[in-house]
């Protein structure tokens, strides 16, 4: 009896185990309206795909395009899945961010805190800039307005 309990002991947390997998992106391949859109807004490039739920109740899936764009840039593109362009965002240099935001991030942060800068158009043509930092073991989005002015920080842990 001893050795039926310890055996669906270690079943049961194997199945426990097995459900987190559905929590991680995964590598998958998008429905017909989303590689329609992708493939007219980005023709020749070929994307990696990524689904993500989000939303309150992770209701919402999200098909995530990360691909080079013609400078060699890192590029993602994320789509509902009607084929929507819900945001889309580039990696650039620090050089390119606006000089407020470089001021702001040189005064609150060592250079070598700064781990990837990214500018970020969503679906209202909001632009943005998410400038990915690390500090005292943590990793934080310091995210600027189109103008370079600090708009909030998001700890990503």
């Amino acid at each position: 009896m001893k050795n039926v309990l310890i055996a669906v002991f270690f079943l049961c947390s194997g199945f426990l185990m097995a459900q987190e997998g559905t929590n991680m992106k995964e590598k998958i391949t998008p429905p017909e309206k989303v590689l329609f859109t992708f493939q007219k807004e980005y023709p020749n490039k070929v994307p990696v795909w990524a689904m993500e739920y989000v939303g309150d109740d992770n209701d919402e899936v999200r098909y995530e395009a990360k691909f080079k764009t013609d400078t060699n840039q890192e590029a993602l593109a994320v789509y509902d899945n009607l084929g929507v362009l819900k945001a889309y965002e580039l990696q650039i240099p620090l050089s390119q961010l606006p000089p407020k935001a470089q001021a702001y991030l040189k005064k609150n942060y060592a250079p070598n805190a700064i781990r990837e800068i990214a500018v970020v158009v969503d679906y209202k043509s909001k632009t943005t800039y998410e400038v990915g930092v690390e500090k005292t073991g943590k990793f934080y989005d310091v995210v600027f307005d189109k103008n370079g002015g600090f708009d909030v920080t998001i700890e990503k842990n």
